[in-house]
Order: structure tokens, then C-alpha cells, then sequence
């Protein structure tokens, strides 16, 4: 592949020092090992309203659905809360969604979680996998599940437990096999 793959790394949790974050930034370390251009984005840098269907789509969907499109790859991180995706990403998915789907159709996702407890997302995650194929996505098979989130992370902020550190391997992997298919 001459041109490195780019992937946007978006996490679903605004709180400063979250787990999900945590987890975000050992993805991001370890696309960059891959030889990866990683790139963060911020949801605080897209404010949005909560989703009204009698309301005008922000200015800020549209620069973020911009964003989202200049990429080859989009990795969601996502917190899950009592069971579910947190209203901060579904409002998100929304608002692009009314606007238009390039960003879900064009690049290749893979999704991600953290948690506190043993159970690692995976309602979450089968939730949001779920809503980005209803609007186009094409998400890759292997996803990160990542429980006991304070064992999870060595010193140097990597993953560092199994299975998540495999599957995160295996998640990215999957990602940049894709794109580069994709590209031809």
C-alpha cells in the first residue's frame, strides 16, 4: 500500500480520563505501530443538539460528516451504559444520518468497548454494530471487548490483557486488509 491508511479514532466518552479513552489511546498506539496515520476526533469539537426532527441539522454535522469521509477507516470506542449505546453517540448518528451517509458507506468501521465489570460492551456493541449496518456501514468482523478495565492497561498506556489485546490485532488487521481491497 504506497499511501499509509488513515483511521479516525472517535470515542463516545467526553469524561476526561475515562476507561473508554484509555482504550481509544492504546488503539491509536497500536495503529500507529501498524504504520497507520491515526486520527482523533473529538466529539466535544461537534456539539449538537439532542436529535428533533423539526430541527435544522447543525453546522456541526456537516463538518463532522466531512471529517469522517476524508478517512479510509473510523474506529468507534463507546462506554456502555445500563446495557446500551450512550445517548452522546446515538444523538451523533442521528444528526449525520439526516444529513447523508457517505461517512458510514464510505470508509470501514470497527467498534470497540471498555468496562469496569467482566462484561466488556457487548450489549453495546451489538447495538451500535447493528445501527451502523442499518445506515450503510460496512463493520469489520472482530471487535474490542475490553472488561475489568483496571487490569486492562500497562504503564506505558497499551493494552495489555487477553483476549482484548488479541482482538484489537485482529480488529485493526482486519481494518487495514480492508482497505486495502477497497483501494485495489
Amino acid at each position: 500500500m504506497s499511501v499509509k491508511p488513515s483511521i479516525a479514532f472517535l470515542c463516545a466518552s467526553l469524561r476526561h480520563g475515562s476507561i473508554n479513552q484509555q482504550l481509544e489511546t492504546a488503539l491509536m498506539i497500536k495503529a500507529a505501530d501498524l504504520g497507520v496515520d491515526e486520527i482523533k476526533v473529538d466529539l466535544n469539537d461537534y456539539e449538537m443538539p439532542l436529535f428533533h426532527g423539526d430541527l435544522k441539522a447543525p453546522e456541526t454535522a456537516q463538518t463532522l460528516i466531512d471529517r469522517l469521509k476524508s478517512v479510509d477507516a473510523v474506529v468507534i470506542v463507546t462506554p456502555e451504559y445500563n446495557g446500551s449505546l450512550p445517548p452522546l453517540l446515538k444523538n451523533v448518528i442521528d444528526w449525520t444520518s439526516t444529513v447523508e451517509t457517505g461517512h458510514f458507506t464510505g470508509p470501514v468501521y470497527g467498534i470497540a468497548s471498555c468496562t469496569p465489570g467482566p462484561m466488556s460492551g457487548i450489549m453495546c456493541l451489538r447495538q451500535l454494530h447493528y445501527i451502523l449496518t442499518r445506515v450503510g456501514a460496512e463493520v469489520v468482523p472482530a471487535q474490542v471487548g475490553c472488561g475489568h478495565a483496571a487490569a486492562a492497561f500497562d504503564g506505558e498506556e497499551r493494552l495489555a490483557a487477553e483476549p482484548s489485546n488479541g482482538l484489537a490485532d485482529k480488529m485493526l488487521g482486519q481494518i487495514i486488509e480492508r482497505v486495502r481491497q477497497k483501494r485495489g
